[in-house]
């Protein structure tokens, strides 16, 4: 774990840090499409990203779910997992989109350390603010852009995150995480080939 955490936050974190990371820490390997956290759970550590990717998102009454950001190399998700607030519920899901590796640091440790380690004070200030301009983002997406910019914003983030041309996913999840209905995700899927900006193959997606 100490090397990880060197190559990750050597820069950034107090050597003495790094060693009590490594001491009270937990490293994890987990695979594809596996669920971290679900809504409501206990909240009992926050992650620190070795590798992979994990997606972050929330689900409303209905079953409806709406995809916020993702978690990658050298993040944390400090501002859902709101410690601060006394809260010890999560109130987000978080599932890997890839293969994944991460140090869980125990919740009970991050106060501590905010006013022990002026690096890590600052790396969670800087954590909020990513996590908050994400959410921004998100926000600005769903009240001004139209569904086709999301649907081709969507795809081109899971192109990234993914590192792959390819998506393999259904119409029907990605409604689901766009918050629309399959029929109108398929009728836009249908005209974004037409004009030349992807390919459809059956639960595959080409972006061109």
């Amino acid at each position: 774990m100490i090397l990880e955490l060197k190559k990750l936050f050597g820069n950034v974190f107090e050597e003495d840090l790094i060693q009590e990371i490594a001491k009270v820490g937990t490293l994890k390997e987990i695979p594809e499409d596996f669920m971290m956290i679900d809504i409501g759970e206990k909240i009992k550590g926050v992650p620190l990203m070795v590798s992979g990717a994990i997606k972050i998102s929330r689900e409303n009454e209905n079953g409806e779910e709406l995809l916020l950001y993702y978690l990658e190399e050298g993040d944390s998700c400090t501002l859902t997992f709101a410690w601060e607030m006394g809260e010890t519920k999560s109130k987000i899901r978080a599932v890997s989109e890839l293969p994944s590796k991460l140090i869980m640091v125990p919740i009970q440790r991050i106060q501590d350390w905010e006013s022990k380690y002026p690096s890590w004070r600052r790396f969670l200030f800087r954590s909020y603010q990513i996590r908050m301009d994400e959410l921004i983002d998100t926000l600005d997406s769903l009240a001004f852009d139209g569904l086709e910019k999301r649907l081709m914003d969507y795809m081109v983030e899971k192109k990234r995150v993914n590192g792959k041309n390819e998506l393999l996913i259904t119409h029907q999840n990605i409604a689901l995480e766009l918050h629309s209905s399959r029929v109108v995700i398929s009728r836009l899927l249908k005209k974004l080939e037409q004009t030349g900006k992807i390919q459809l193959k059956r639960n595959k997606i080409i972006i061109i």
